[in-house]
């Protein structure tokens, strides 16, 4: 589903005669992340019960790139209880992310969705990385004890995600799937709407788009 809403992005980027890069690619500079930044990671991977030393990531990779701005889609495999441990660091207090409350909204409602998507083992575990740092999953849906070690993994990686960008000079547009437009009268979640738009809805989702990268 989130290849065919990245498409559909794409290709109403493309009609909107936007200049953008598309599968952008962020070579991480450690030499921002001074100690303050390692504490703020240090603490969160802690909280999200980590065994070692936090893992720094080398490169970042977005949907987009439109001047100074990086648009991420995420599905709902992102909503839970541990990217709303990630969503609480003290990142969040030092730099404005404008999806910050809605999300920690999200991850508390809609947990469930998350269970839809992210029980296959591939996404409940992660990779062996995951286990490694978090240690051994429990089995799929069950909370007890290390839980969805691969949820925690995507949770910290989210949280560094959104560290870097900033450090690196860029404004993170993130963009979920529970997101509504009014449409004939009535609320239509985005992704839904980007399943086939006709070409008013891909004109409004345009529009959409624009207002968040004003």
């Amino acid at each position: 589903m989130d290849n065919l809403i990245i498409r559909q992005l794409d290709s109403i980027l493309k009609e909107g005669e936007l200049e953008y890069e598309k599968d952008f690619h962020l070579e991480v500079n450690h030499q921002f992340l001074d100690s303050k930044s390692k504490e703020w990671l240090g603490e969160s991977f802690e909280e999200l019960g980590g065994k070692e030393d936090f893992p720094l990531l080398n490169k970042l990779k977005f949907d987009f790139k439109i001047n100074r701005f990086l648009i991420k889609y995420d599905d709902e495999s992102h909503f839970n209880r541990y990217r709303l441990i990630s969503l609480r660091s003290e990142v969040y207090d030092q730099f404005n992310f404008e999806f910050l409350q809605g999300y920690k909204r999200l991850c508390r409602t809609y947990e469930k969705d998350c269970l839809k998507v992210g029980m296959q083992q591939r996404i409940w575990f992660g990779p062996t990385l995951a286990q490694s740092l978090f240690g051994e999953g429990s089995e799929p849906g069950d909370f007890y004890g290390v839980g969805a070690s691969g949820w925690r993994l995507t949770a910290f990686n989210d949280l560094q995600m959104d560290l870097q960008s900033r450090l690196h000079g860029f404004k993170l547009l993130r963009i979920s799937p529970y997101e509504t437009l009014m449409t004939g009268g009535s609320l239509r979640r985005i992704d839904q709407l980007l399943i086939n738009p006709n070409e008013e809805t891909r004109g409004m989702i345009l529009k959409w788009l624009m207002r968040k990268l004003a």
